[in-house]
C-alpha cells in the first residue's frame, strides 16, 4: 500500500523517537561486537498473522545505516503462517542488534492491529456495513495504526479533531442543543463532515432535522437500531457504536447501519509474537 506524504513524515518521526528512546547515547551491548563484523539475520513469526509494518522496519535500519540490506519476503496486507520468515537482513552486526527491538516493536504492534481487523471483518460478510476504527489509539502512533486498519481492509474514521466534527453529549450541552451545534459547525468549517452522537430516537430525529451528515447511534439496542434505519431512510449515514464485541457485529450490521465503529481494534491490541535471529 502506497504511503501518503503525511504518513511518510509520521513514520520517519515515529522511528526517530523510538530509536532515540531505545539507543539514547549509544548501544553499549552492541559494542561487545567488533565494529567491522558483518552478519545476516531474519525476522520470524511464531503466530499466523496479517503482516503489517514493513515500512517502519525499513526506516529503522535506514536511519541507523542506509547501507544495511533489508529484504522483505512478503508484502504488507499478506496473511502469513506461523513459522514464516518475514524479512532477511545483511550488514553490520552492531546495527542489526541495535535496531532489532525497535523494528520488532513496530512490526508486532501493527501486525497485531491488522490481524485483529482482518479477523473481525468476516462478521460483516453479506452486508453493506463498513468497519471503522476510532481515535482510541496509542499516543503518537495514530497514523501508523490507522494504516494497519486499512491494510486489513477496514476503514478509517476521522484522523483527529481537525478533519471532521463529532458532536457528542458535552458539545450538545455546551452549544445549546443539536440544531445549534450543527448550525455552528457549518459556519466554522464549511465542507467538513458533521457527525452527531445520539443516545435516543428523539435525539436522532433532532439530528435529522439539523441535517447532520452522519449520526452515531450510541449504545442503541437492535430494535432501536432497526427503527433508526427506518426513520433515517437514507437522509444521513448511520454509525453504530458503544461496547460492541465480535459476537454482536453480524446482528448489528443486519439492521442496515452504514458503519460499525470499534475502539477495541486499536486499543485492545495483542502484539504478534516475533523474533529476530542473527546468523553467522
Amino acid at each position: 500500500m502506497k504511503l501518503s506524504a503525511e504518513l511518510q513524515r509520521a513514520l520517519i518521526n515515529n522511528v526517530h523517537e523510538a530509536l532515540l528512546e531505545d539507543i539514547g547515547t549509544g548501544d553499549i551491548s552492541a559494542m561487545l561486537i567488533p565494529e567491522a563484523q558483518q552478519s545476516q539475520a531474519s525476522i520470524i513469526t511464531r503466530e499466523s498473522m496479517l503482516l503489517c509494518g514493513l515500512p517502519w522496519v525499513h526506516e529503522c535500519f535506514r536511519q541507523l545505516d542506509p547501507q544495511l540490506r533489508v529484504e522483505p519476503l512478503h508484502r504488507d496486507g499478506t496473511w502469513v503462517e506461523a513459522g514464516s520468515v518475514l524479512v532477511r537482513f545483511s550488514g553490520s552486526a552492531r546495527i542489526l542488534l541495535s535496531g532489532e527491538r525497535t523494528a520488532l516493536n513496530f512490526l508486532q504492534l501493527l501486525s497485531g492491529t491488522a490481524t485483529t481487523v482482518y479477523q473481525t471483518l468476516p462478521a460483516l460478510s453479506g452486508t453493506h456495513t463498513r468497519l471503522l476504527d476510532t481515535r482510541k489509539t496509542i499516543p503518537g502512533l495514530r497514523q501508523a495504526q490507522k494504516y494497519a486498519v486499512r491494510c486489513a481492509g477496514g476503514s478509517n474514521h476521522r484522523m483527529g479533531l481537525f478533519d471532521a466534527f463529532l458532536i457528542k453529549e458535552n458539545h450538545i450541552m455546551a452549544a445549546g442543543g443539536i440544531l445549534a451545534a450543527v448550525s455552528q459547525a457549518r459556519i466554522i468549517a464549511p465542507g467538513k463532515p458533521v457527525e452527531v452522537e445520539v443516545e435516543t430516537l428523539n435525539e436522532l430525529e433532532q439530528a435529522l432535522m439539523a441535517r447532520a451528515d452522519i449520526i452515531m447511534l450510541d449504545n442503541f439496542n437492535l430494535e432501536d437500531m432497526r427503527t433508526a434505519v427506518g426513520l433515517t431512510a437514507g437522509r444521513a449515514l448511520l454509525e453504530a457504536s458503544g461496547g460492541l464485541g465480535l459476537s454482536d457485529l453480524q446482528a448489528v450490521a443486519c439492521t442496515g447501519v452504514d458503519y460499525i465503529s470499534m475502539g477495541s481494534l486499536t486499543k485492545h491490541v495483542k502484539a504478534i509474537d516475533l523474533s529476530m535471529r542473527l546468523h553467522a
